[in-house]
């Protein structure tokens, strides 16, 4: 069961904005990611709780961040309700989507685990819905994935396989690199590794 921590910056001009404090494991059902936020100086910011099934669709989402709230899952495409604490501002939305995401970097390893793709791939379009920080604004995006590259690099636990994907914005054209291992994300924009206390987990074929 990975935990660790990742730090979250502006991916623009670098600014930090939170840390985020994880653990995940796959499980008989799928995959499962928890989450704390914090900010740089140590307050609490938020949440994420992410479970997928064994195809990689979301069964659950709960996002908390500031005031506002996100519950979802997969139906009918995707489906959430976004509300503040008090609950009298309560929307609920549905988008022929496959999945969510957001700035967690669960998002990217939920993708990837949906989309299951290899190097002889060709790049697979997808929809996702993604909620803003920070107030969990939802927006519909369209992007590409393509797997790059799958290494195996050398460690005291044995081979650890590392997957390099190229994700494009399909509304802007803009292009970024994306690194996994199993279930954590080693390198992205805006997000950084800083700790890692047990091995990625590896997902079953």
């Amino acid at each position: 069961m990975p935990r660790g921590r990742y730090s979250l910056h502006d991916p623009h001009d670098h600014t930090p904005f939170a840390d985020e404090h994880f653990q995940c494991a796959p499980g008989p059902s799928g995959w499962r990611y928890v989450s704390q936020l914090t900010t740089p100086s140590g307050d609490h910011r938020g949440s994420v709780d992410l479970a997928l099934d064994e195809l990689g669709r979301p069964i659950r989402l709960e996002l908390h961040t500031g005031s506002w709230q996100v519950r979802g899952a997969a139906l009918d495409g995707v489906t959430w309700v976004r509300t503040d604490p008090t609950g009298t501002h309560a929307t609920e939305g549905n988008v022929r989507a496959h999945a969510f995401t957001g700035t967690s970097p669960a998002f990217l390893v939920a993708t990837a685990r949906l989309l299951r793709l290899t190097p002889s791939s060709a790049a697979t379009r997808v929809r996702l819905v993604s909620f803003t920080e920070p107030v969990l604004a939802p927006r519909t995006v369209d992007q590409s994935w393509a797997l790059v590259e799958r290494e195996a690099h050398a460690t005291d636990n044995g081979p650890l396989i590392v997957e390099e994907y190229q994700v494009t914005a399909l509304d802007t054209g803009e292009q970024h690199t994306v690194h996994l291992a199993g279930d954590v994300v080693l390198a992205a924009p805006g997000i950084e590794l800083e700790d890692l206390q047990s091995p990625p987990s590896v997902f079953a074929p």
